[in-house]
């Protein structure tokens, strides 16, 4: 057969390796167990990494899809998930903005305000803040000369 009347099979772009990480309430250990056995046979999964004091569940692999993975985890399990909502403190600008802080936070980590802009305008600093804090940092020293 001539390779030029072959068929060509389309190759398919494999998924770069991704963490995805969602928050799902992990009461006891049958629940972390669940949570890893539902994800045990997803393709692309290389490893699940579930905290139970943050309620929090990280699947590093070639995910393509993160929301079928998460459909997945809920109809398994039989718990809510989502997106896991937050981020470590020194990420956002005013991380004790109303909007952003959040009781519920594990320690160390404020909601992510940065991603969603509707969600705290307090939260994220403006051009003019932005300015005045660089100018006043321990980074730079000679800038407090110039400003004087």
């Amino acid at each position: 057969m001539c390779p030029s009347l072959r068929t060509r099979r389309r190759i398919k772009k494999r998924p770069q390796l991704t963490t995805v990480e969602m928050k799902v309430r992990i009461d006891c250990e049958g629940c972390e167990r669940r949570i890893r056995k539902a994800l045990h046979g997803v393709r692309g999964v290389t490893g699940v990494e579930v905290v139970p004091k943050q309620s929090k569940v990280a699947v590093t692999g070639y995910i393509d899809d993160p929301a079928k993975l998460m459909r997945r985890v809920a109809r398994k399990t039989g718990k809510r998930v989502e997106p896991w909502p937050y981020v470590p403190y020194d990420v956002v600008p005013h991380p004790y903005a109303p909007g952003a802080y959040d009781k519920k936070a594990p320690p160390g980590y404020v909601r992510n305000v940065v991603a969603d802009p509707n969600a705290a305008p307090l939260a994220r600093a403006s051009s003019t803040e932005v300015k005045y804090t660089s100018a006043f940092s321990d980074d730079n020293p000679n800038a407090a000369c110039i400003v004087m």
